[in-house]
């Protein structure tokens, strides 16, 4: 699959189409993409005949080559994973109630902040290199669990220094705006003030943050919050995105006005909402893995979203409470099994589409001359079972800027 054609977010009907070719063939040099086609047009390829000996062939026949797939939301920064909210959740306790019991977020947010960068760092890379593993190549990190100057830069720094260990592209996104942490209790307001005064211009001085995030919802920061921040990302030449209605509706036009990449979660959408999004460039991206491990009964309504001509991504939302899966394809199966997604759809999702939620579809999302040399192959003789096969590793190998990056035989 290729996934090819256009520089604009897939909608309606396009989200289907990806480009297949059979008996394909991928050549590339310098880390992009040259030419890909059927092999019998790449073999009679001028650049081909000028270089061939220098050339490394890597065989795939049989199997299916996707690009490179783009996890465009993602928790990585933490110091250990929250049991003590998965044996409450299965007990019958409530997102809120887990939280309001000092679970949730704020225990992720006192082991972080015990941990050194170094010790972040290394949880980071290893997420990464099991990302690698299930055939995602590109990834967007957030900080969020530090909730603190110090804090906060010290997670983007760990970020910044796993990324440079790791052969793919990683985008950093500062989520200070997550919740209020304890010591700025009843002071929301004040608390605002410090991430757009002080973290946001620490972390864009420091160039550590492409985007800023921030949680709109009950029991986070509300809309004028989230504005505020929005108006300071810009202010620091930081691009945005958000997370708003997962639990409940939000107006989204404001939000709509600062252009943000992204709108994250999007399970409780209201009508009004969905035209503003369809006429937007700014991408929906969809977390099922979150729906699924929280055991809601219900999904973000993807196939209403796409009928209705919003760009729609997906993502794993990786993160320590409500979604510890890195597993893109694991996604998609949810996608296709619990919200009507075709597999075609699913695979531009985590593709191109998920690339425009980066702003990187220049570079990344399918497999065209000029583009990132990243592609994902899996060990499957239809694409269809690459979904099908849930909770099941296929991919076997994995190229990053033309090199062999992993393999499940290594």
């Amino acid at each position: 699959m290729t996934v090819r054609g256009g520089s604009s977010p897939r909608r309606g009907n396009a989200l289907k189409e990806i480009g297949i070719i059979t008996d394909a063939a991928v050549l590339c040099a310098g880390g992009k993409i040259v030419a890909a086609g059927r092999q019998r047009e790449i073999l009679r390829d001028p650049w081909l005949k000028r270089h061939k000996r220098k050339l490394c062939e890597i065989d795939c026949q049989g199997r299916v080559a996707l690009p490179g797939l783009v996890d465009s939301h993602t928790h990585p920064v933490f110091a250990a994973p929250r049991l003590v909210d998965f044996a409450k959740r299965i007990a019958g306790a409530s997102y809120q109630e887990i939280a309001a019991a000092g679970g949730g977020i704020r225990s992720s947010v006192a082991a972080v902040r015990k941990a050194t960068c170094l010790e972040l760092s290394k949880e980071v890379l290893r997420a990464l290199n099991n990302m690698m593993a299930h055939g995602t190549t590109t990834v967007e990190a957030k900080s969020g669990y530090g909730l603190s100057s110090k804090d906060e830069i010290k997670s983007l720094q760990a970020i910044h220094d796993a990324a440079a260990q790791w052969p793919g592209t990683v985008a950093a996104t500062l989520l200070a705006a997550h919740v209020v942490p304890p010591e700025f209790a009843g002071k929301d307001d004040q608390y605002i003030e410090t991430v757009c005064n002080d973290i946001i211009p620490k972390a864009a001085r420091a160039k550590l943050a492409s985007f800023v995030d921030v949680f709109c919802e009950r029991g986070a920061f509300t809309l004028a919050q989230s504005e505020k921040v929005f108006a300071a990302a810009r202010q620091h030449g930081l691009d945005t995105r958000a997370h708003v209605c997962q639990f409940t509706a939000s107006k989204l036009e404001t939000l709509l006005s600062f252009q943000p990449a992204s709108l994250d979660h999007m399970d409780c959408v209201a009508p009004e909402e969905i035209t503003a999004l369809a006429g937007n460039e700014t991408v929906a991206t969809l977390l099922p893995g979150a729906n699924y491990f929280l055991g809601h009964g219900g999904y973000p309504d993807a196939r209403h979203l796409i009928d209705s001509g919003v760009a729609v991504a997906l993502a794993t939302d990786y993160n320590p409470g409500t979604s510890p899966t890195l597993s893109m394809p694991f996604v998609m199966s949810l996608a296709c099994t619990h919200m009507k997604m075709s597999p075609e759809e699913a695979i531009a999702a985590c593709t191109i589409n998920a690339a425009c939620a980066l702003r990187l579809q220049g570079r990344k999302g399918s497999i065209e001359p000029g583009k990132d040399a990243d592609l994902a192959v899996f060990d499957v003789e239809d694409y269809r079972e690459i979904p099908y096969w849930f909770a099941w590793n296929r991919c076997s190998k994995v190229i990053i800027a033309g090199q062999h990056a992993w393999s499940s035989t290594a």
